[in-house]
């Protein structure tokens, strides 16, 4: 604006006089022109940038010592499709659905605290009293959602996708109790028990209570 103003000034009215006024003007109006844009594109520049803050705060509940080992180690992949369909006033079907893909992680492996033998140091001798199934330890699920599908009276929710990780991650423990995680992990247990015994030159007695049979299921509820 100072700049047209001295333009205006310099061409229609200081004919005669010296044009230095004008050209002062011309100047101090480029100068703030320059300032102005500046700031403008800083203003632009910064309504852009996010600013992200994150807190956490971590409260340790408890702590005991447990004698856990694990002896087999699976990874599955579940594809777990969920579907709901409502009906709107009777009869207007309103359908939500997702894909989800689940990879995880399951150990398997022996809670030494359930474990019960008896010894006999005049014969050199370890006899398994009674010994448990093998567990699932662990499962680290990874949830992947594909193909959201929703009704505009049927949306999914916070407590749809909670039941799709609890449901999806009990078919997991369910696939893993049917594979040959437990063969294996009472293999592996009742050849780490014999080789510890033996090189103590003691003997292993009722190696037939490790058994193969399935791991117990976490008491996990459908929801």
């Amino acid at each position: 604006m100072l700049f047209v103003i001295g333009f205006l000034y310099s061409t229609f009215f200081k004919r005669t006089t010296n044009a230095s006024p004008a050209l002062g003007l011309l100047v101090i109006g480029l100068l703030l022109g320059a300032v102005l844009m500046f700031l403008i594109s800083k203003v632009t520049t910064s309504s852009k940038q996010a600013f992200v803050r994150e807190d956490s705060h971590t409260v340790v509940e408890s702590m005991r010592k447990v004698f856990k080992v694990v002896f087999a180690e699976g990874h599955f992949n579940e594809l777990y499709n969920f579907e709901e369909t409502r009906k709107l006033l009777g009869f207007i079907p309103a359908t939500k659905r997702a894909l989800v893909i689940i990879e995880a992680k399951v150990l398997v492996g022996y809670d030494f605290e359930k474990c019960v033998w008896q010894t006999d140091e005049t014969t050199q001798t370890i006899r398994l009293v009674s010994f448990p199934e093998p567990e699932i330890l662990s499962i680290e699920p990874d949830y992947k959602y594909y193909n959201f599908d929703e009704h505009i009276f049927n949306m999914l929710s916070r407590e749809d996708l909670t039941r799709i990780q609890v449901n999806g991650k009990k078919q997991v423990e369910l696939a893993a109790i049917k594979s040959h995680l437990p063969k294996i992990a009472a293999e592996q247990m009742r050849t780490l028990l014999t080789e510890v015994v033996q090189s103590k030159h003691w003997q292993l007695e009722d190696t037939y209570k490790i058994t193969t049979t399935a791991p117990a299921l976490p008491n996990v509820p459908s929801v």
